[in-house]
């Protein structure tokens, strides 16, 4: 996800409301961009999608040095971004992409995310829609082995309150449990977080935190990825 939006919408692509409030996506004057908010906060656009698609290459690249086949498991659908760089990689074997708001995934179906829509469509790839807490603790241990979250904008920008227990060492310590012996947890923030940091230092014993430059009109914003192995 991202956090700051780069010109004004002109047009209502779609609209959905959900228990969790008004999920719309927009196509904007400025650049032609789709852009999605979430109860009217910016969330992500189709323009700024370096680090969405860094989660993935950064993870797999750690994980998949012997070339061996990978399972991943995706929290946060969004405009499929992530989930397109993920199935571009043939050394994935399979991919679930937890998305809570199921307007999000019809969405993507109904083919109104034109750069990504084949990327749900790849066989590899099946959907859970729900909450991404409550799916992966259904999930037997060592279901992965990857493990990529976008949920939120981080635990400093959260669009929902609710998701601030991802970001929280109970929660972590379940993603660990259900990543397979030397696998990788890679979250997606919109900003550093010491907290995070050390949580997952204290659950993994260690954390490489990326930094990555994003220019944003006129100006340069710093988005930051966590990888744990």
């Amino acid at each position: 996800m991202n956090t700051l939006p780069m010109g004004e919408p002109k047009e209502r692509v779609a609209r959905a409301g959900s228990p969790r409030g008004e999920v719309v996506l927009l196509r904007r004057d400025a650049d032609d961009a789709l852009e999605l908010r979430v109860n009217g906060v910016f969330v992500m656009d189709t323009v700024h999608t370096e680090t969405e698609r860094l989660l993935a290459t950064a993870t797999l690249d750690a994980v998949l040095a012997d070339d061996r086949p990978a399972r991943v498991l995706i929290g946060g659908l969004g405009l499929g971004f992530t989930l397109r760089e993920v199935v571009a990689d043939r050394r994935v074997s399979s991919v679930e992409v937890v998305e809570i708001e199921p307007s999000i995934v019809e969405w993507h179906r109904a083919g109104l995310v034109g750069e990504t829509a084949a990327a749900l469509a790849d066989e590899r790839v099946r959907v859970s829609v729900g909450d991404v807490q409550d799916v992966l603790a259904a999930h037997p241990a060592a279901c992965t082995d990857v493990l990529l979250l976008d949920v939120d904008n981080g635990p400093g920008f959260l669009v929902h309150d609710s998701n601030a227990a991802v970001y929280r060492r109970e929660f972590l310590a379940l993603c660990r449990e259900k990543i397979a012996p030397g696998g990788c947890l890679a979250i997606w923030s919109a900003s550093g977080s010491p907290e995070l940091n050390t949580a997952l230092r204290e659950v993994f014993g260690n954390c490489r935190e990326i930094a990555v430059p994003v220019p944003l009109g006129t100006r340069t914003t710093t988005y930051h990825l966590f990888l744990a192995r």
